[in-house]
């Protein structure tokens, strides 16, 4: 019995000491992103390649961004991530990534000139929102579909204020797109409205303008 309390007291301690962590991470992520302004998130695959035509588009768009006064922020990685940072860097602008600790695929890119390595995912997630006046969606998997309905459920519900929600690929999210409207929308599970929260757009100068349009840098 003695054992078994000790065990439970441990656990108790542990979970204590992981609060503590969870706030040093939140301190130093608001202390380093607080110096950032004009941010735009850019999101997308981490197994996109140089010379694919994404990346390559990816890497136009930010360099746009960057000379418009923008800056850009990633999740810090490979791919499209890295093409964003590229962009950034080469726009003189700063280029932000925002690194998360997992055993496969996630390596800091180079051309990040602000880099900041989390932990947990909720803080990082947390940071991108935060600190963006608007985001950019590229083809990608998961994470990236996480991060584009976060963005989308955070706006419907007015946890945030509204702000540019911009789809670039228009023939890679097609079928999500058909999806939301012969599905969801025709089964009353979202609002016409809702399918307004976002643009696809695909030309990179058009993406800057549409951007413009709501945040004067």
């Amino acid at each position: 019995m003695e054992e078994k309390q000790y065990l439970v007291d441990a656990l108790t301690i542990q979970e204590s000491w992981r609060i503590f962590r969870i706030m040093a991470e939140f301190v130093d992520s608001i202390e380093t992103m607080s110096g950032i302004k004009h941010a735009v998130s850019i999101f997308g695959s981490a197994r996109v390649k140089a010379g694919d035509p994404y990346y390559e588009k990816t890497v136009t768009l930010a360099r746009l961004l960057a000379k418009e006064g923008f800056s850009v922020i990633t999740g810090g990685g490979p791919g499209i991530m890295e093409a964003a940072n590229k962009g950034a860097a080469e726009g003189g602008g700063k280029s932000v990534g925002l690194n998360i600790r997992l055993p496969f695929e996630q390596k800091p890119n180079p051309y990040a000139n602000v880099q900041i390595d989390y932990k947990y995912f909720f803080i990082r997630k947390v940071m991108f929102v935060k600190y963006a006046l608007a985001y950019i969606i590229l083809p990608g998997g998961y994470g990236t579909l996480d991060e584009l309905f976060e963005a989308l459920t955070l706006i419907q519900t007015r946890r945030i204020r509204s702000f540019p929600v911009i789809l670039v690929g228009s023939e890679y999210w097609k079928g999500l797109l058909d999806w939301l409207k012969r599905s969801m929308l025709r089964a009353e599970m979202i609002l016409p409205d809702d399918l307004h929260c976002f643009q696809v757009i695909d030309d990179p100068e058009a993406v800057v303008r549409h951007i413009k349009k709501f945040v004067i840098v």
